[in-house]
């Protein structure tokens, strides 16, 4: 299997599990509205999609959270510009108001 196959492969299986576990999930008080919530998970299904589509970006290394529009990347980089990478393939997607950049850069 080609890397380019594996890598379609992978952002399948993460938008679908991002999907299912979106649409289960009970809202309670004090957090977002159902609509919010997979607003939310669109959104780091779509960043996390990004990066396995990008060959610059370890998908595995880098984790991925959003919360109203917000995203908070975090985990770890091989250089600054994986870092930097990273960040603006994030803004690239529908949605995000915010990016908090966490990842460290490893030497």
């Amino acid at each position: 299997m080609n890397t380019f196959n594996a890598r379609n492969i992978l952002a399948g299986v993460i938008a679908a599990v991002a999907l299912l576990s979106a649409t289960g999930c009970a809202v309670t008080r004090g957090q977002e509205p159902v609509g919010a919530y997979i607003d939310d998970s669109a959104i780091t299904t779509a960043v996390k999609a990004r990066f396995v589509e990008n060959t610059e970006v370890d998908a595995a290394a880098i984790s991925v959270e959003t919360m109203k529009g917000t995203v908070m990347l975090s985990g770890f980089a091989k250089n600054q510009k994986e870092k930097d990478m990273a960040q603006s393939l994030t803004w690239k997607v529908n949605g995000v108001k915010a990016v908090k950049n966490e990842i460290t850069v490893r030497p």
